[in-house]
């Protein structure tokens, strides 16, 4: 419903004087808002606060502009008129709605309006406060715009070039170097006046430099990469760029006759955040009877800050035998505490969830951090909240114990696939660095689960180097104070003796196994859709297994084949397999060998500069300062004959060679005593 027309031609210029005052008064807080970014951070700082200041500025004044409304101009007008006997309302008020009365005290009101003008309503001028603003905030821009730049106008620092000055050559005399870290580490810009620096990687670096005489032309020279050109200002030389990767420079000026040394600028990578579980302590848990709720409490750390969300999935899977089901739940969760640490609390409503009979509900709790544009996912160790099955709790013996500890080993290939279908469906949101990244996590939990089961076959565990995907310490058991098989079963014997299940069972676990292999395998090279009708096929085959009729330990040796009375004492050795397997020789390493030749060369010679290229770009990774590398080589280019840089590379190389294999100690020799009684045995025999 429109107002009234004497309700917005009254209110009018109200609400005029009201804008005016608030934008007058608001516009020198802006103006030194805008000065003050552009001196801080530039023109590309200073322009955007200027233009959101000012519509944060418009947008203020016509919130106050809309109190002026009708119910404010009667009250304004009864208070201004006391002619009008608080009647006011009546100017605006339909006379078909009024009673006779209203009617006869709405044309008395009409009259005295029109016979007596009404009283400016606009709240006067405030000029001292608005001219004491526009002062106060003119000089602070003044000052701002005047005073020095810290950052470019000031005094460089000395230079600390080693090189020796020749008159009339350019050589650098002043120098400052401005680091800027990203936004999201939270860290102040800093000046450093030397001009090696350790900095977070993607900070901003500007370099500031000071030459004499002024060349006509300068740039710096990055080792291993595409040289930065300085530009020149004024008697200021500037330089910028984002620091990605730990690089080497050398300073070169124009006419220069002499290379300075190179200086070092190391980037110190985000590490992605660790979560661990605080509750519970235990990563199985064991539901009580009647227990309702399952407090769960996640710490995660991070050394730039941990994002104040997470998400928290839950898995519930309900059943035993053919009938386990799946579900799963996903939850934010508002962490508390400083950025770096953050606690993550909830208590979880277990008939809300649905987790009321026999079955495991599975937390596990996703963190990221601040980097941009791509924040670092971390997953915290899976806990486990297990109630068990009332015929669990009612088995005796050995036997009734394995029936309630077998499905912790039997249920975790469901979860293998679960990750494979969703990192399927999350293919075009992921580089392909981190798709394949996150299907090898997969693999290495296939590779995991495939050998758990493995022990139940009689077969040797595997050694892996390969990385948790999660922040999960490694554990020497499963299930905890459940893994009755890990203490009371053998591991390291007879396959036919160490097996816990019936011939057909053992059958179709071997199978299961199997295969797991396919699909670890698809994963590891970075293909979960060819992996999941492997990962399957071997969930049908361990839900079979679940289903065994029963679980038993071998209580009797194994049987052992008959012995071939007819082969013994012909020292035939047919279709036996060799005892001795033999030490496997580790490649021989040709580049870190050919490496190794360039350094060790005479004194003077020109060592073989493609073969130390060709090996230091295929191995950064095995050396622990590649840096250092860099440098020692860079400096035997420029001198072959520097045989310190010679001593330096073959230092920083060592450690970088393959060890050869262990070889068996020879014996001691027989001593005196066995001398003498094998030359008795010589000598018995006539030899």
């Amino acid at each position: 419903m429109s107002p009234h027309p004497l309700v917005q031609a009254w209110s009018r210029p109200v609400r005029q004087r009201e804008a005016a005052i608030t934008l007058l008064m608001g516009a020198p807080v802006l103006l030194v808002a805008a000065v003050m970014a552009w001196r801080l951070a530039g023109q590309m700082a200073g322009l955007p606060v200027l233009l959101i200041g000012l519509a944060s500025l418009i947008l203020i004044a016509w919130r106050r502009t809309q109190r002026f409304d009708g119910g404010w101009l009667i009250r304004a007008l009864n208070g201004a008129r006391a002619d009008l006997e608080d009647s006011s309302e009546l100017l605006f008020s339909d006379p078909a709605a009024l009673g006779p009365l209203q009617r006869l005290q709405q044309a008395r009101i009409h009259a005295r309006v029109d016979a007596l003008a009404l009283p400016d309503l606009r709240k006067p001028w405030p000029h001292w406060w608005i001219a004491l603003l526009w002062i106060a905030g003119l000089a602070i821009c003044a000052a701002l715009i005047l005073l020095p730049d810290r950052h470019g106008a000031d005094t460089l620092a000395p230079s600390t070039e080693a090189a020796a000055t020749i008159p009339g050559v350019p050589h650098l005399v002043g120098q400052r170097l401005r680091i800027v870290p990203p936004a999201y580490t939270g860290l102040p810009a800093r000046d450093l006046d030397l001009l090696d620096a350790k900095a977070p990687q993607g900070s901003r670096l500007i370099w500031t430099l000071a030459f004499a005489p002024e060349p006509t032309g300068a740039s710096l020279a990055v080792l291993g990469g595409r040289p930065l050109a300085l530009r020149r200002s004024g008697d200021r030389w500037s330089a910028v760029t984002i620091l990605d990767a730990s690089m080497l420079y050398r300073i070169m000026p124009a006419g220069a006759r002499a290379q300075a040394r190179p200086h070092r600028i190391e980037a110190i990578p985000d590490q992605p955040p660790a979560v661990s579980a605080r509750t519970p302590a235990r990563t199985l848990s064991i539901a009580a009877t009647g227990q309702r709720a399952w407090p769960l409490v996640f710490e995660a750390t991070d050394d730039y800050g941990v994002a104040p969300q997470a998400e928290l999935t839950l898995t519930v899977a309900a059943g035993e035998g053919e009938n386990v089901s799946f579900r799963e739940h996903r939850m934010t969760l508002r962490g508390s505490g400083p950025a770096r640490q953050r606690r993550f609390a909830t208590t979880l409503d277990l008939a809300a969830l649905g987790f009321t009979g026999p079955g495991d509900l599975v937390a596990q709790l996703t963190v990221r951090d601040g980097r941009a544009p791509s924040p670092q996912v971390t997953r915290s160790p899976s806990l486990i909240l297990r109630r068990l099955p009332p015929a669990a709790s009612e088995g005796t013996g050995i036997d009734g114990a394995l029936r309630a500890t077998l499905p912790a080993y039997l249920r975790s290939q469901r979860q293998v696939i679960i990750d494979a279908e969703a990192l399927i469906r999350q293919r075009r949101s992921l580089s392909a660095d981190q798709f394949r990244k996150r299907s090898l996590a997969i693999g290495d939990d296939q590779s995991a689960l495939r050998l758990r089961y493995a022990q139940f076959l009689g077969g040797e565990n595997e050694v892996h180097g390969a990385e948790l995907p999660t922040s999960d310490a490694p554990t020497a058991t499963v299930g905890k104070e459940e893994d009755v098989l890990g203490d009371f079963g053998h591991k390291h014997d007879e396959g036919e003796a160490a097996t816990l299940f019936d011939p057909e069972t053992r059958s179709r676990l071997t199978q299961a196994v199997d295969q797991m292999w396919q699909s670890e395998g698809a994963l590891r090279s970075g293909d979960p859709a060819r992996a999941l009708p492997f990962a399957n096929r071997a969930l049908v085959l361990i839900k079979q297994v679940q289903q065994a009729t029963r679980v038993f330990l071998a209580k009797v040796g194994s049987d052992l084949p008959p012995i071939d009375e007819s082969r013994r004492m012909t020292g035939k050795r047919d279709d036996i397999a060799p005892s001795d397997p033999g030490l496997t020789a580790l490649p021989t390493d040709r580049d870190a060998a050919a490496a190794w030749a360039a350094i060790d060369g005479a004194p003077g010679a020109k060592p073989d500069f493609a073969a130390l290229t060709r090996w230091f770009q295929g191995n950064r990774q095995r050396l622990a300062d590649p840096l250092a590398w860099a440098d020692a080589m860079d400096g035997l280019r420029r001198d072959p004959g520097c045989q310190p840089c010679r001593v330096r590379l073959r230092e920083l190389l060592w450690p970088a060679l393959r060890r050869p294999p262990v070889a068996p100690a020879r014996r001691a020799g027989s001593g005196d005593s066995g001398a003498r009684y094998l030359d008795a045995l010589a000598q018995g025999t006539g030899r």
